[in-house]
This record gives structure tokens, sequence and C-alpha cells, in this order.
């Protein structure tokens, strides 16, 4: 039996793009400390990437939902289906299991220039403030590297919060600066910059659908990749008379039916999973 190369290939770009991923991206530790959000080269109206993520959906890792780029999703359909059962256990367990939104944009950090530009990735309410404040006409575009603004960020833990999870504080600067001094740098800045829809790889139609049947249907090994994970469920979620099957491949959706609303389980399950989706991001 001969080596599948497409699959050696399709693992090696998996792991490629985790190492590149590992290396642009930004997190804020505890304490204070200033950014700049730097213009995306790829797209100059707008320099947010807002990513449908799913979190341990039966896998050691995120995944971004195909949903992000406006294709069909089983995933989402069956949360969908799900709501419309009318059981309130059911409408819980679909909320929790929808992918969620989280928001990238690219940044300098000061003090650490040289580490280029990297991703800072954040949620709906870090969102919503930056928003507002470039909706402001009193701040305006804060990005822009001549007349733009740094932002303070402070990170606080959960203990010193008195919250469940960690707060990330945004203030921006009232006075305007330069992206950099260096004028050189400055355009390095601008120029060098990676692509972040390709950090990830989005799973096909097919891809996605398997994820959802192993997760409705799991068993007790699961196979294990180097990256931090919370550990999958190993419960029976799919209710009794679940079925999941595709429509017609030109419309590639996915119909749940369901003759069941003994949904406690399968709530509980994926509660729990969005909870750890929540904690880990400080949503």
């Amino acid at each position: 039996m001969s080596i599948d190369l497409s699959k050696i290939k399709s693992r090696l770009n998996t792991l490629q793009n985790a190492q590149s991923s590992k290396s642009v991206m930004w997190k804020p530790v505890q304490g204070k400390q200033v950014i700049r959000i730097v213009p995306y080269k790829f797209n100059l109206a707008n320099p947010f990437f807002e990513g449908l993520f799913y979190y341990n959906l039966g896998s050691n890792r995120t995944i971004l939902s195909p949903s992000t780029f406006g294709e069909a999703d089983p995933v989402m359909d069956f949360a969908n289906n799900l709501k419309r059962t009318g059981e309130k256990e059911d409408w819980r367990a679909a909320k929790r299991m929808e992918p969620k939104l989280r928001t990238y944009v690219p940044v300098i950090v000061r003090g650490e220039e040289n580490e280029g530009v990297r991703f800072w990735g954040f949620g709906k309410t870090v969102y919503q403030e930056l928003l507002a404040v470039i909706a402001d006409p009193d701040y305006g575009d804060i990005t822009d590297p001549q007349t733009g603004r740094d932002i303070t960020l402070e990170y606080v833990s959960a203990e010193d919060a008195g919250k469940a999870y960690p707060e990330t504080r945004v203030r921006i600067k009232p006075n305007q600066s330069l992206l950099d001094d260096n004028e050189t740098k400055s355009a390095s800045f601008l120029e060098n910059q990676q692509k972040i829809e390709d950090i990830w790889t989005v799973p096909t139609f097919d891809e996605m659908k398997t994820l959802l049947e192993n997760w409705l249907n799991p068993t007790d090994e699961v196979a294990s990749d180097d990256t931090d994970s919370t550990p999958v469920q190993s419960k029976e979620v799919k209710p009794a008379g679940f079925e999941l099957k595709q429509t017609a491949p030109v419309e590639q959706k996915a119909t749940v039916e369901t003759v069941s609303s003994n949904s406690v389980e399968r709530a509980s399950a994926v509660d729990q999973i969005g909870k750890d989706f929540d904690a880990l991001f400080g949503e």
C-alpha cells in the first residue's frame, strides 16, 4: 500500500499554518501595554477581520467556520434547526453550539516593534468599544500612520477583576502620533504583513459534516494534536430519532430532524464547551 501524498501534504500544511499563526498572533499579558492598530495591507478600507470560530468541536483545535466566508456550514445549520424544535434545552444548546465571533486586527506593540506586525484577537465588547471610538469624529481614523493614536490596554486577571474571567480595558491615547518616527520602519509595517485569512485552513462542507457527526457520536478515544485544549466530551449526545442529512448538492445545506425533546445531556455538554470558550478568551 503506497503513501497517500495528498494526506501527507495536508498534514504538513496544517502544521506549518499552526507554527506561522503562533508567530503572528499576539495576546496581552497581565498589566498595561501600548499598541497601535496598523492599516491592513489586504483591506485598506477595514483593518478588522471578523471570524466565526468553533471551540473544541470534537477536535483539539479551534475551527474557522466556512460561514465566515459565506459558505455553507452544516454545524450552523444543525444549530439553527435545533432552535426550531421549540424546546428550551435545545435552544440553549444551539446558542452554545453556534460559532463565536472573534475579531482580529493588525497591530504593533510599543517596545516590541522588532517583532513586526502581529494580530490581536478580541471579543464583542472590545470590538464595540473600538468601533465606537473610530465612529466618533473627535477621534476618527486611529489607524492612520500619520495622525492615528496609540491604545493603552490593561489586561486584568479574573481574580483581580472580581469576575469569572479576565478583563481587557481599552483607553485611546488623546494625542495623535506617527506610526513610527522612522519613515522606513513605518513603510515596512505597512508592507510586511501576513494575510490573516491564510492562517487557518477552512474545512470543506463534508469535513464539517464529519466533525459534526463525530461530535454527536463520540468515541472514547480522540485523536490527539499538539495544541492546548480542554478534553472533549465522551457522552452520547445524539437524541433518539435524530437524523442528519444533506439536501441537494447544489445548495450544500444540512437539514436536521429530531423527534425527541429529551436534550438535557446534550445541552449540558454544549453549555460546558461554551463556558470553556468564554473563559479561554475572557468573554
